[in-house]
Formats: structure tokens, sequence, C-alpha cells
């Protein structure tokens, strides 16, 4: 029969790890929106291609995440959000590709300290 070890790998603790990424906090784009806008395979092209020509010496360009619905759904916009914009409650809706680089800047600026 064989013996279990006295010494575990890791000790179980009750609390979470709590770990930063290497990039910036993502950009949220709903889906549902991306797919009814006509402007919606343009505005996403434009989306990652902003996101990739910004990215600074060293530091990874932010992710563009796909959600569900953000419950506004606007009739010929697509809805954009951040993790700070969602605290603050604000959503930034973008109706065509020269929109995009305004609004990336809103998502993306720097804390304010």
């Amino acid at each position: 029969m064989l013996e279990k070890s006295s010494k575990s790998a890791s000790p179980k603790s009750t609390t979470p790890m709590v770990v930063r990424s290497r990039r910036p906090a993502p950009v949220l784009v709903c889906a549902k929106c991306l797919k009814r806008s006509d402007e919606g395979r343009d505005v996403k092209r434009a989306l990652k291609s902003e996101l990739k020509a910004g990215k600074r010496d060293g530091i990874k360009p932010p992710k563009l995440v796909m959600t569900g619905c953000f419950g506004l759904c606007p009739k010929k916009s697509i809805v954009l959000a951040s993790g700070a914009s969602l605290m603050r409650q604000e959503y930034l809706l973008v109706a065509d590709r020269d929109q995009v680089p305004s609004a990336l800047a809103q998502l993306t600026k720097p804390r304010d300290t």
C-alpha cells in the first residue's frame, strides 16, 4: 500500500493569490454590437491595429477582448469599455473607424493620481 507524504508541494491557503499582468488592462468590446454594425469589421480591425501601434518599449499592448452584451444596445454604434471606465460606469460608443483613435486614447489613458 502506498503511503502519503507528510510534506505537500504547496500548502493550501484560504486567501486567493494576487498576480499582475505584464500588459495594460484589456479593452472590452461588445461582440453583439460588432456583428450588428455595418462598420463592425472595420472597427475591429482599426482597434487591433491601433492597439498594436501604441506599443511602447518592453511593454506589451493591451488585448482586445470580445464580451457579451453590456445591455446598452445602440442602434448604429459599438460599445467599448475598459476596467477603469467600468469602475466609473462609463462606456464609449464608436460609430466608425475614424473614432477609434480618440476612443482608445480615452480608454487607455493613465490613471489620475
